[in-house]
């Protein structure tokens, strides 16, 4: 028994050292089980129940998606319990956009040699992210692939899967002229842009453990806030208001997600400076001498989800938000453009 994967484990794959894993993280996969799940990890795929007599007409949506380069600051750092919600996030918030409920999430995890504590601290974001989502972590893969990655570094792959009926899909098709624009406050950088942040933290000679300029915060704390998921703030709201259009203001910041869901001859006009920047953009802008315009293209700067619904329910979406304690302001209109006007229009 103890010769089989000798072999394998001398070309650097431990096959009892990856089954000691997934009996370690079951426990955190079960506290993320909701109805409609049928089987524990540990099988060849996955089993979801759904409950078709919930819905009229059923449609699944699906979203895949990683955290990119934010993994080299938690390699950096050693901090590795928040990336599993940064992952969970990234896919989870642009099923929402679609109007969809969440139902299960897949992750893929591979690295060079399993370090189980790590990875541990890794799949316990990730179900932590899930319970969040008000998903469940329905199982993944745990792939050892020997001098494919640097040691001590990993890659993740995330997979969501959401549900919503067929007439309740909201795409945007029905945004109109005089429609107001919500902007849900971001927790802070979420996963997009990081590939400059490095750049800029790296230039900055700061360390991990200082206090981050304008915050009570480490720089690490800051730099690997997890990202915001929105799905019981989306949930409280579709529930009794009509949904025009919903943005994740995610890679591409407004300039590129806006306009995905914006239709032909209407644009967004938005009012910067109607919501709160946080200190981590100013710090960005500051350190890289970045326009406002650049910053818009590349970042949230503060608002990490969008809801475009009738103006006379901003009170409303604004108060049951607060209520939950998520900061959100009215932060623009839509309005019939001409024919050379761009799809979004910041107002300085």
């Amino acid at each position: 028994m103890a010769q089989r994967g000798e072999s394998y484990k001398k070309a650097g794959v431990d096959i009892e050292k990856a089954g000691e894993f997934v009996k370690r993280i079951k426990s955190f996969v079960a506290g993320t089980h909701i109805k409609g799940v049928m089987a524990d990890i540990g099988g060849f795929a996955g089993l979801f129940k759904l409950d078709v007599q919930d819905f009229r007409e059923p449609v699944l949506v699906a979203s895949t998606d990683g955290v990119g380069t934010k993994l080299k600051l938690a390699f950096a750092f050693d901090v590795h319990h928040t990336i599993g919600i940064d992952l969970v996030a990234m896919s989870v918030n642009d099923i929402l956009v679609q109007g969809a409920k969440p139902l299960f999430f897949l992750d893929y995890f591979a690295t060079s040699k399993l370090d189980p504590v790590k990875a541990e601290s890794v799949i316990e974001g990730i179900a932590q992210g899930c319970r969040m989502a008000g998903c469940a972590l329905l199982g993944g893969e745990t792939a050892e692939m020997p001098d494919f990655y640097a040691p001590g570094e990993y890659d993740l792959s995330g997979f969501c899967v959401g549900v919503v009926e067929n007439s309740e899909i909201v795409d945007g098709r029905t945004i109109r002229p005089g429609d107001a624009i919500i902007g849900l406050a971001s927790s802070g950088l979420h996963s997009n842009g990081f590939s400059l942040v490095r750049k800029i933290f790296r230039d900055s000679r700061m360390n991990p453990d200082d206090i981050f300029p304008g915050s009570a915060k480490t720089v690490k704390e800051v730099l690997l806030e997890p990202t915001k998921i929105y799905t019981a703030e989306i949930s409280s709201i579709m529930r009794d208001i009509p949904v025009h259009g919903m943005v994740h203001i995610t890679g591409g910041g407004f300039y590129e997600n806006i306009p995905r869901i914006i239709q032909k001859k209407l644009s967004a006009a938005v009012r910067f400076g109607s919501w709160e920047i946080p200190p981590v953009m100013n710090w960005i802008k500051n350190q890289e001498d970045m326009s406002w315009e650049d910053m818009l293209q590349v970042f949230n700067c503060g608002i990490g989800f969008i809801v475009v619904i009738p103006p006379e329910n901003i009170e409303d979406v604004l108060s049951r938000l607060d209520a939950m304690d998520c900061r959100a302001w009215d932060i623009g209109r839509v309005f019939e453009s001409k024919r050379m006007t761009e799809s979004v229009v910041f107002e300085f």
